[in-house]
């Protein structure tokens, strides 16, 4: 009996060592992964097409379609100076409809400056969440919406448009968004 406990005591600790084993071999692989904020392209002012925020804390850039940005942004110079920024992503799960559409619109954008997005006449924020089977519309009843949308650089003569912004979303029946570190650079 005496040999069956240490063989029993044996075991156990094998199990224990090889799982203290795993758990560190893990950490260290996630010591070396980048964090979220550094997996987004750099908030820049010079036209580079980037785009990129977390939505949740994980990074969101565009994704699919051959490895194309998969973003654009118009300005309109108009008498209500509409700003309209589109993009979407693609998730490698093997459903056709895996996919995320963000829109931000803003009318009466005129320059650099802090646009409100809580102002649900002048400006809208979107997410089409096929995953979920969410669609978060500002504009919609029901929909709760703060946040802010910052132009940095506005400046026609060169064709760029650059800014950040954060948004929280939030649809009864579905998972409240947070988009948080967000940033656009596009050459008009």
């Amino acid at each position: 009996m005496c040999d069956f406990n240490h063989s029993a005591m044996s075991t156990t600790r094998f199990f224990c060592y090889a799982a203290l084993l795993l758990l560190t071999q893990c950490s260290k692989c996630k010591d070396n992964d980048p964090s979220p904020e550094k997996q987004l392209p750099p908030a820049t002012q010079t036209g580079a097409n980037t785009f990129g925020c977390l939505v949740n804390g994980q990074a969101w850039t565009p994704r699919g379609n051959n490895g194309t940005s998969n973003y654009s942004v118009v300005y309109e110079q108009t008498p209500n100076a509409l700003f309209d920024l589109r993009t979407y992503r693609y998730f490698d799960t093997g459903q056709p409809d895996a996919f995320q559409y963000l829109i931000l619109f803003a009318r009466n954008l005129r320059g650099a400056g802090v646009y409100d997005l809580a102002d649900a006449s002048n400006t809208r924020v979107s997410l089409n969440d096929r995953l979920s089977g969410c669609y978060y519309n500002s504009q919609d009843a029901g929909t709760y919406h703060k946040g802010t949308l910052t132009i940095t650089r506005l400046d026609l003569q060169a064709g760029i448009i650059a800014g950040t912004f954060d948004f929280t979303l939030y649809l009864p029946g579905c998972d409240t968004l947070k988009v948080t570190n967000g940033r656009f650079d596009k050459k008009l």
